[in-house]
């Protein structure tokens, strides 16, 4: 029973630790300002990012950036968005990053939020065509109702979930790889670690667009 007692007590230690960790790594602005262009990156070392913004206000042109992140959370309690406004996500090895998102759009022009794959880069260090990451939105009502289907209206939203390796062709890949075989020393020692993938391109991703 003892042993018992402690194993159930080094259990809960444990699911403990894991979720003060998960909170530290949570993010809370009241409010973030981007001029227009301006480039608002997260790059740290955790694989998912949590952001909750009481307010958020992104000009034109400018950018939420995501990085070595597999999965991003973001709620937006009020936000207002310019026009060609950004958030991007990419995760590990040219995989794109999930993103659940919750805002209350009070001025949307134009929003792109971009979880593709990445193409792979034979003949280089690298890995193979990435998939595309997951996408869902979920929008306040009460607030204006993103739409899909025209990018010169007020309201648009893109979602892109396009799997890399969809743009390569074989005969590009090829002739990629004979000319580094070709121009190293010794051969195939040109091509790091033999990486030759093939031309198959990754998943693409799915897109949830919903009302709250």
């Amino acid at each position: 029973m003892e042993a018992k007692r402690i194993i159930g007590v080094f259990i809960a230690c444990l699911f403990l630790a894991g979720t003060l960790s998960a909170q530290t790594t949570a993010q809370h602005f009241d409010k973030l300002v981007l001029k227009k262009k301006e480039k608002k990156v997260f790059s740290d070392r955790d694989s998912s990012s949590m952001i909750h913004i009481d307010t958020l206000i992104m000009n034109d042109k400018s950018s939420l950036q995501f990085f070595g992140k597999k999965d991003v959370k973001i709620i937006v309690d009020y936000a207002e968005i310019g026009k060609q406004a950004v958030i991007v996500g990419q995760g590990g090895q040219n995989n794109g990053s999930n993103f659940d998102i919750e805002a209350n759009f009070q001025k949307l022009g134009s929003l792109y939020i971009i979880a593709r794959g990445r193409d792979a880069m034979n003949g280089t260090k690298t890995f193979p065509n990435g998939d595309a990451g997951n996408i869902t939105l979920r929008y306040d009502p009460a607030g204006m109702t993103p739409q899909t289907s025209d990018k010169k209206a007020k309201n648009y939203l893109l979602a892109d979930v396009t799997p890399g390796g969809l743009h390569v062709t074989p005969t590009a890949e090829l002739s990629n790889i004979y000319s580094r075989i070709a121009t190293a020393p010794q051969g195939l020692r040109g091509l790091p670690q033999g990486q030759i993938y093939s031309g198959s391109p990754g998943k693409e991703g799915v897109v949830v667009i919903e009302s709250k």
